[in-house]
């Protein structure tokens, strides 16, 4: 495990461009600035220039990079120079799915136009009041996006522009039909944006059957922060892994913590177990209703609960601020799914610390 007590100065990255220095509409920009952008992070600054010139890209980058301002911005530039233009965007989750929409409206605030959002767990029925206004920005699910279609509610004729976001994810999610049948839907010729954090043989296969000669941008950055305390904590044999967690967040230095749990069930469970100790604690994961999910993560996000609880599939793509710990209550069944995990502390200049738990046989 890496137990950090040696710093190691890593190489600063100087960025080739400004936000300034792109060819975009000058309110745009001013939404940039107002955002607190002013240089662009590694994968925002080498993707972007590709978008503008409307070239196929594949981004192999984390969540937390900057990914979502990498694509969203220059195809708002996009909508607003080619009339008519609409963008489809693909997440695997609707927490995802929801940020990327709340990304979009701080970009295009004041210039005209309109995104949406569509996803399982929520009333379809306003999801196909919204489509009917031809709004500019469609971000789903692959799901919910097949459902509207079958309902002809969602028509992706006039859509020249797709983003598919944490491909690998929504591989893994078993998406793979929906996202064919829904690629196949659209227009042949089309700009296509694909962004992943791992480069597998179903991953490279879509890239080749969807996407034309590709610009392969790779902004991956070492396995595991060095801003992250990694440690083990042993579990006695026949002592109770509940309570060695509920003692440790007793600790008020233990502020912030997402916990992952390998099942729905266990999940939910151990968060209602934390509660009745007087442990504000919340949970995520696919069972729950998508109002439900987002009143979760935003009392987690504002310190109302100490304690988040969640399965891997429904952590996927979240930026949640300044935690704190990340406690693997159960262990992660991959080394890639323990260093996502992990990298949800520790971001920026922040410390963090990740905690495995072991129970000894």
């Amino acid at each position: 495990m890496n137990k950090t007590v040696v710093t190691v100065e890593e190489p600063v990255f100087v960025p080739e461009h400004k936000f300034a220095d792109f060819d975009i509409n000058a309110h745009l920009k001013a939404n940039i600035l107002a955002h607190g952008y002013d240089l662009p992070t590694p994968i925002q600054d080498k993707t972007i220039p590709h978008t503008l010139l409307g070239q196929d890209v594949v981004g192999l980058a984390e969540t937390g990079t900057g990914k979502t301002a990498a694509f969203l911005i220059p195809l708002i530039d996009k909508v607003m120079k080619q009339k008519g233009e609409r963008v489809l965007i693909m997440a695997p989750t609707r927490e995802l799915a929801v940020q990327i929409e709340k990304e979009l409206a701080g970009f295009a605030k004041g210039l005209g136009f309109r995104g949406m959002v569509a996803v399982g767990g929520a009333n379809i029925a306003p999801q196909i009041s919204a489509l009917r206004h031809d709004p500019a920005f469609v971000i789903g699910t692959p799901g919910r996006l097949k459902d509207l279609m079958e309902r002809r509610a969602l028509d992706l004729t006039g859509f020249g522009t797709v983003v598919l976001d944490e491909a690998d994810r929504m591989l893994d999610m078993g998406f793979i039909d929906d996202m064919r049948m829904i690629l196949s839907k659209m227009r042949k010729e089309r700009h296509t944006l694909f962004f992943s954090a791992t480069m597998g043989k179903d991953v490279e296969k879509l890239i080749g059957d969807f996407l034309e000669s590709p610009v392969i941008i790779s902004v991956k950055t070492r396995d595991t922060s060095k801003n992250v305390e990694q440690d083990v904590v042993r579990i006695p044999r026949g002592a109770d892994k509940f309570e060695v967690l509920a003692d440790l967040l007793k600790n008020r230095e233990f502020s912030r913590v997402l916990i992952f749990g390998r099942t729905k069930y266990g999940v939910e469970k151990l968060a209602k177990d934390l509660s009745r100790r007087h442990i504000h604690a919340e949970s995520i994961h696919g069972n729950k209703t998508y109002g439900a999910r987002i009143r979760a993560l935003e009392a987690f996000k504002t310190g109302k609960v100490v304690a988040l609880v969640a399965t891997d599939v429904a952590a996927r793509g979240l930026d949640i601020p300044a935690v704190t710990h990340v406690i693997n209550y159960d262990l992660p069944s991959t080394y890639e799914d323990y260093v996502h995990r992990i990298g949800r502390t520790g971001r920026a200049s922040n410390k963090g610390i990740a905690l495995t738990f072991v129970q000894e046989r």
